[in-house]
């Protein structure tokens, strides 16, 4: 079917939705700021508290409505769309050993690099407040592992338990599999939905640029520049960490495993790693991850409903890092060598949290506070990153997602569900001014749909 995605392109005349997003995030950046710097109460109040705020949570939950029956039926038809049970296992556990290793790449990358910076060493601890994250226990590798299955599904789907979630569809898929041709209504039907949800997506980002403005505002005016002074070096020490692990290890990694050119790859990803800067929640973003892995990268539907989704739940590269830097961080503030045994903990303890834990916003304190507790450091230490976190989480959200696009590339391509035309095609997927019109296909269609059924 020929859609609106296909005929418009960056090169037809109008700006992609992409470069509308960037400029509203830079628009957004430049009043946070001022409006920071002017510290006005009745602006702080009204408009970023009120319409700032009210703005962004409206995008933020718009896109959050999307994950759940975007994930049920886009994997539903993936599954039953790779049609053998041992192709979906040789997927999900090529899937699986990928997210695990770029975890562990992740964090031990981290933790080199802060104890090369070695940020925290003679930092004053004066005035420094208690914390206001409480510690949560380590969940057993057996815990995490039972609580993949639901006790009741619709529980899982109200509440957004992702890995439930994917686990009862897959089962769901695989009975459809197993029932042959009765299932080809049903699986129709879900192909419908499929379809639908992916125009809801392109709805919804038709306020994009307004929601990223609105949120990436309202962040810097509350939050300040000021607030990096007193841990700069901690902040120089994760983003340097973040931005290697982005740039060059996840870039090699593609490389070498599937081939495909990383600046090619960076271009195709851009608009869903501006959405998870601007979100910080992996799994607000998984619509759009969804929709660039597949219409911008060309992975089949069949590998990315099941990767996405999954890595989006398991792979927390950004996290592990972030976990990695703040222990260095408070191990050289507290003046407690962790050795070697130390940190071997916590590169196991980041890689067992980061398989149970929600992609979404702050989840990586609550996953710190499991390390820090593991390892014998003082939780009130997570009083002295609390106010730049907002901001950090926000860039590891993104290397958080782009890792999820490699091994969803990676793995589409060792299975041969990677098109090499929509990779290497620059517009292909591209959004633009005419991106929402529907095209006459499927306007005939949802009319025939909305006419009363014949009579006899």
């Amino acid at each position: 079917m020929a859609t609106a995605a296909a005929n418009d392109s960056e090169g037809g005349g109008g700006m992609t939705l992409t470069t509308k997003i960037v400029i509203g995030m830079v628009a957004g950046l430049v009043v946070g700021v001022l409006f920071n710097v002017i510290d006005s109460p009745f602006i702080n109040e009204h408009i970023v508290g009120g319409l700032f705020a009210m703005i962004g949570k409206m995008f933020v939950n718009g896109l959050k409505m999307l994950v759940v029956p975007l994930v049920i039926f886009s994997l539903i038809c993936g599954v039953t769309g790779i049609g053998d049970i041992r192709l979906l296992g040789r997927v999900g556990g090529k899937s699986f050993a990928l997210y695990m290793a770029t975890t562990a790449i992740a964090i031990t990358l981290a933790i080199v690099i802060a104890s090369i910076i070695a940020p925290g060493a003679g930092f004053d601890m004066t005035g420094v407040k208690a914390g206001t994250v409480a510690a949560k226990e380590a969940p057993t590798v057996w815990d995490v592992f039972a609580g993949i299955v639901p006790t009741n599904p619709i529980a899982a789907f109200a509440e957004g338990k992702m890995l439930q979630v994917i686990f009862y569809v897959i089962v769901i898929g695989i009975a459809a599999l197993m029932l042959g041709d009765r299932s080809k209504g049903f699986v129709e039907a879900c192909e419908y939905m499929n379809e639908l949800m992916m125009k809801v997506v392109e709805i919804v980002m038709m306020f994009a640029p307004y929601g990223v403005f609105c949120l990436i505002a309202k962040t810097f005016a509350q939050q300040g520049i000021e607030l990096f002074i007193p841990v700069l070096a901690y902040v120089v020490t994760l983003v340097s960490a973040l931005f290697l692990h982005l740039f060059v290890t996840l870039m090699i990694m593609l490389k070498v495993l599937s081939g495909l050119n990383p600046i090619t790859f960076m271009k195709k990803i851009r608009p869903a790693q501006i959405f998870a800067f601007s979100t910080a929640s992996s799994n607000a973003t998984i619509p759009v991850t969804f929709r660039c892995v597949t219409q911008r990268i060309g992975a089949d539907n069949s590998v990315a409903s099941f990767t996405v989704p999954f890595g989006a739940t398991i792979n927390m590269d950004g996290t592990a890092i972030m976990q990695g830097v703040a222990t260095v961080f408070l191990a050289n503030v507290y003046s407690i060598d962790l050795g070697l045994m130390g940190y071997l903990t916590v590169i196991g303890m980041a890689v067992l949290a980061s398989i149970g834990t929600a992609g979404v916003p702050g989840v990586g304190l609550v996953m710190l506070t499991m390390v820090l507790a593991q390892v014998g450091l003082p939780i009130e230490g997570i009083a002295l990153i609390l106010g730049v976190d907002r901001l950090m989480d926000m860039i590891r959200t993104a290397v958080n997602i782009t890792g999820d696009a490699v091994v969803s590339t990676i793995v589409a391509k060792s299975e041969g569900k990677l098109d090499m035309a929509v990779f290497e095609d620059p517009d292909a997927g591209a959004l633009s001014e005419g991106e929402f019109e529907i095209d006459e296909e499927a306007e005939a269609r949802l009319a025939a749909a909305a006419r009363p059924h014949d009579r006899a």
